[in-house]
């Protein structure tokens, strides 16, 4: 017999790697940079205009195409 939690956290990291496989469109990524100017690192206020998006894949993107958060925030 099949264990039910095992089975719950295969379909939950199945769920995550889909969501992780989508690429971003190049709409998304300008709003993305748009609002990191605007707000920083907020990313479940950036999240939340974009739909279908959540606050770690905009942040795991944003930190895999600019490197450090903290790194790209710096103001001139």
């Amino acid at each position: 017999m099949g264990d039910p939690d095992h089975s719950k956290r295969n379909t939950k990291d199945m769920e995550e790697q889909d969501s992780e496989m989508r690429d971003f469109s190049e709409d998304e990524e300008n709003l993305i940079a748009r609002m990191f100017r605007l707000v920083g690192e907020r990313w479940s206020l950036i999240a939340g205009r974009i739909p279908g998006r959540t606050a770690e894949e905009i942040e795991k993107y944003w930190t895999s195409k600019h490197g450090s958060s903290s790194a790209a925030s710096t103001k001139s």
